[in-house]
């Protein structure tokens, strides 16, 4: 689904205190990678896992809705792999809107995949927006007994 259709998500990070919008729709600080984390982390039945050394997903059941990598957990510049799409085609939308800041995430971006920098033109609420429809999208697929309840 592309950004625009996406609307905006209210989360844990958005705290009163962290959330004061500018003119253009961003936050007087910019979300970190472990804010994000702890976005991630915040849904039902989300759990942190490293099945590759150093590389950081979130999964919900067995299946991974995000790809964080590596790297500080307070740098407040990186990248997020999320489902964007159900398919290629609409996936596609975010790299139009974004050529700089989104691309395709190697192997699997065929099934809808993007990789989403943070820090850069992607507005912070959309990179969020971006976590919560994979999420859901993951959710959706899974047997129903591994979704949570």
């Amino acid at each position: 689904m592309p950004p625009a259709a996406l609307g905006t998500a209210f989360s844990a990070v958005d705290s009163p205190e962290r959330m004061s919008p500018t003119a253009a729709g961003r936050y007087d600080q910019p979300v970190t990678k472990d804010e994000l984390l702890a976005h991630c982390l915040s849904k039902p039945g989300a759990w942190q896992d490293e099945p590759w050394e150093g590389d950081t997903v979130v999964k919900v059941g067995p299946k991974i809705f995000a790809f964080l990598g590596s790297g500080d957990g307070a740098a407040t510049h990186g990248s997020v792999g999320v489902k964007c799409a159900a398919n290629r085609d609409a996936a596609d939308e975010w790299l139009k809107l974004y050529p700089d800041d989104a691309s395709v995430l190697p192997y699997i971006g065929r099934s809808g995949w993007n990789t989403l920098r943070f820090g850069g033109a992607i507005p912070d609420d959309e990179v969020l927006d971006a976590v919560e429809e994979s999420y859901r999208m993951i959710v959706a697929k899974l047997p129903k007994k591994d979704r949570p309840a």
